[in-house]
């Protein structure tokens, strides 16, 4: 499934590449992405190899569900007002927390919860999947966020 900003009435398009379109949405009112078929993840990571850069898949009740690749250590940061979701579904992600480490394995799932700093860290490259509310900034700060990106 390619989406479009033609497609999702509300988003601007600011460039494409193949496989995905960068688009921005207005944070105070997420627009849905319908569905029209499956989304094969594995499929979707396959189109980029951006690291720390997460790829839309879809959206439901005004979260976006994401795939991302990511590699060596992110930067220390928070999100004050939601729980950060992690499932792994390829290679180890160690979760750093003030007080200790999680590590997560394909299949494992870890919440943190919100206003908690933490630090992910990839050993190697790790594929994940993410659940946030829309608009959340991946850095914790809408400055230093990555853009929305549809896969």
């Amino acid at each position: 499934m390619r989406c479009h900003s033609a497609a999702v009435p509300g988003l601007r398009q600011i460039s494409g590449k193949p496989g995905a379109s960068l688009i921005s949405a207005p944070h105070h009112s997420p627009e849905k992405i319908e569905m029209k078929s499956p989304a094969n993840l594995v499929e979707k990571l396959a189109t980029f190899t951006d690291r720390f850069s997460p790829r839309t898949v879809a959206t439901y009740n005004s979260n976006d569900v994401m795939v991302a690749k990511l590699e060596g250590p992110f930067h220390w940061h928070k999100h004050d007002d939601t729980d950060d979701f992690f499932l792994v579904l390829e290679g180890t992600l160690d979760i750093e927390l003030r007080d200790r480490t999680v590590t997560l394995n394909p299949g494992e799932v870890f919440v943190v919860p919100k206003g908690v700093e933490h630090r992910p860290v990839a050993r190697g490259e790790v594929h994940i999947l993410l659940i946030e509310p829309t608009g959340t900034p991946n850095t914790g700060d809408r400055a230093t966020a990555a853009p929305r990106i549809l896969a």
